[in-house]
């Protein structure tokens, strides 16, 4: 009886996980998702405490809940630390402990019997891969992210055949491990330690391949990783809440890849297969574009005075400046003018999938006025006044105009097509992708320098 009601329990959390998906998709419904995944975690928590209480005794509990106390201190101290930028670095951590919680399960599991030998040996197998490669890919995104590691993608000799070659050798070592008597205890646990160590490697080198340009998919694609950690783990623990819940992040954080990868013209598999993007080459910042105009914000006032229609496209730099709540202000006193503001959003803006929505929905933008690349794009040409705050790669011409970029091909707000460009930055350095933007040199371009939040505020007293 007790085990049913568990069972229940479990599936009506994982219904509630897939209210929650279908709240996130619509920003309307957005609030009323997160309360079903609350109570939906709330739900299979208790569940999962009383499972173990009745199987393992109460002290068992004692164990589990000095774990929890020690999580939710962690957890809480980084929420409340954290800052929105820094949000694409904490989930790529937070990424390799499903990763090595994956491995660790693994592991434990392949010491225990079962009643189908086979199946069960292959899933340990397959389990500490996939735990494994996400452990070290999400490290590595981690020190991407927070500049603690160069963002260039790292170009080993026939990196493509070592990669293969991993692969091959899980295949070949999976089905040895298999067929192995479970007598023979060292050769199995030399087996799954060999495999352990290439699929850290790999896990490694997929990530270091990919230039910092294109690492919003590869926090997508992590998520989709430790999801299938996850379901992993739920095999092997013969757990059917965690099954349904890794298969829901793996599969949503696979579909999210894709779907950056058809915005940044990527190839899906060759995303999964870590050698996607630039083969390290910078081109840009070797050519000559000439020489950059400067402006003021008395200047860019009487500009947006002027105008009708204004674009605003934000990108990371923006966020870093925490500018989201002087560009909400500057919005409302140009709307009150009766001018036309509307925002271009990038698939890519930020690190993050969504970064930007969400900073401007922290700032209270009004929904309706925040655009889809694909939405906005043909207005351009239309535009008096285009702000690009804080954003580099996502409105570089290069990656229409130069085939040798490593950009080349990314789809891009056109901004450039628009009667007047003013771009705010702290200086002339490239952005994350590492390649110089001919947009900043272009004769309707002017440079606004210095920090975002505190030249917006100057326009709006200008204004």
């Amino acid at each position: 009886m007790n085990e049913t009601l568990i069972q229940g329990a479990y599936i009506i959390a994982g219904l509630l996980f897939i209210l929650a998906l279908a709240g996130l998709s619509k920003h309307e419904t957005a609030v009323q998702g997160n309360k079903y995944g609350i109570v939906g975690m709330a739900i299979a928590l208790a569940a999962t405490l009383w499972l173990a209480t009745k199987s393992a005794g109460f002290d068992a509990l004692g164990i589990i809940a000095v774990a929890m106390a020690i999580g939710a201190v962690v957890g809480i101290t980084l929420a409340r630390k954290v800052e929105m930028t820094g949000m694409p670095e904490l989930i790529a951590m937070l990424h390799s402990f499903v990763g090595l919680a994956a491995v660790i399960v693994g592991w434990n599991s392949s010491y225990e019997s079962a009643a189908y030998p086979g199946i069960h040996d292959g899933e340990v197998f397959v389990g500490v891969f996939i735990g494994a490669v996400t452990f070290t890919g999400s490290i590595v995104a981690y020190l991407k992210l927070s500049a603690k590691m160069k963002s260039a993608p790292l170009v080993l000799p026939g990196r493509h055949v070592l990669n293969l070659g991993i692969i091959v050798a899980f295949v070949v070592m999976m089905v040895v491990y298999i067929l192995v008597p479970h007598e023979n205890v060292f050769l199995r646990q030399l087996l799954l330690g060999i495999m352990t160590v290439l699929a850290l490697f790999l896990g490694w080198h997929l990530v270091a391949s990919i230039g910092g340009g294109d690492m919003p998919v590869v926090v997508s694609m992590l998520n989709s990783y430790s999801g299938w950690a996850a379901a992993a783990a739920g095999f092997l623990l013969n757990n059917d809440l965690l099954i349904i819940t890794g298969a829901l992040v793996g599969s949503s954080g696979a579909y999210l890849s894709y779907i950056m990868c058809r915005a940044m013209n990527r190839s899906f598999i060759s995303v999964i297969a870590g050698g996607f993007g630039s083969d390290g080459a910078v081109v840009g910042e070797a050519k000559d574009y000439g020489e950059h105009r400067e402006t003021n914000a008395i200047e860019v006032a009487d500009s947006l005075k002027n105008a009708h229609e204004v674009i605003i496209t934000p990108g990371y730099g923006m966020a870093t400046a925490q500018a989201q709540y002087a560009v909400a202000e500057l919005t409302s006193q140009l709307r009150k003018r009766g001018v036309n503001v509307r925002f271009g959003i990038h698939p890519v803006a930020g690190r993050l999938p969504g970064h930007m929505n969400v900073l401007l929905a922290e700032a209270k933008v009004p929904y309706d006025i925040v655009l889809e690349m694909d939405e906005i794009n043909e207005d351009f040409p239309e535009t008096d006044v285009v702000l690009v705050i804080g954003a580099n790669d996502t409105v570089n011409p290069a990656a229409q105009d130069d085939p040798t970029s490593p950009i080349a091909g990314m789809p891009v707000l056109e901004v450039w097509k628009s009667a007047e460009v003013v771009v705010f930055k702290r200086s002339m350095n490239t952005g994350y992708a590492g390649v110089q933007n001919p947009l900043f040199f272009k004769d309707n371009s002017a440079m606004l320098f210095g920090d975002a939040k505190e030249r917006v505020e100057d326009i709006v007293k200008a204004l």
